[in-house]
């Protein structure tokens, strides 16, 4: 299956990035996190916004998504396999374009790749004050696994869910 998806009506892309998106997707965790940087320590924000030069590293890491609308990257995600867990990071869609789903549409994107290839479990780390992201997440049947892990200063909490066919729809 291709994980690229054409949402009808919107003119909404979700694609495979490829090295050449590295800069556009470091713009849009920018624009998504910069609201909340102070809520973060300047080692944590510098993590949760890696520079392009840091993302292209991390395609060899698993695949990255991004969401193009009007050929502007809008969103994006990545995952990492663990095993036969598959770890969900740089979740983030830019403000201007927050309230139409695409949150829910890359994260379900995720879900079908998982799923596919018979990941059996999915996690994540967020922070708490990223209150609309965890309602994302709870609504798409994440839940708190107890561990609170903590980047450079900046407290996160871990959610999973099990992948054994519960895929949320697009």
């Amino acid at each position: 299956m291709a994980f690229s998806r054409f949402y009808h009506g919107c003119g909404l892309i979700i694609r495979l990035a490829e090295p050449h998106d590295a800069e556009a997707i470091a713009a849009t965790l920018r624009a998504a996190f910069a609201e909340f940087e102070q809520l973060y320590t300047p080692a944590a924000f510098s993590a949760t916004t890696p520079g392009a030069n840091q993302l292209a590293e991390r395609f060899a890491e698993g695949p990255i998504w991004i969401a193009d609308l009007a050929e502007t990257a809008v969103g994006t995600v990545s995952a990492v396999p663990r095993g036969l867990e598959l770890y969900i990071r740089s979740m983030a869609v830019r403000p201007a374009a927050r309230g139409f789903g695409i949150g829910a549409r890359l994260l379900g994107t995720v879900e079908i790749f998982a799923a596919d290839r018979q990941y059996r479990r999915l996690l994540l780390d967020t922070t708490p004050f990223l209150v609309a992201a965890v309602r994302l997440y709870e609504s798409h049947g994440f839940r708190y696994t107890g561990e609170k892990p903590d980047l450079l200063g900046t407290p996160l909490v871990t959610m999973a869910k099990d992948v054994t066919g519960q895929v949320t729809a697009l």
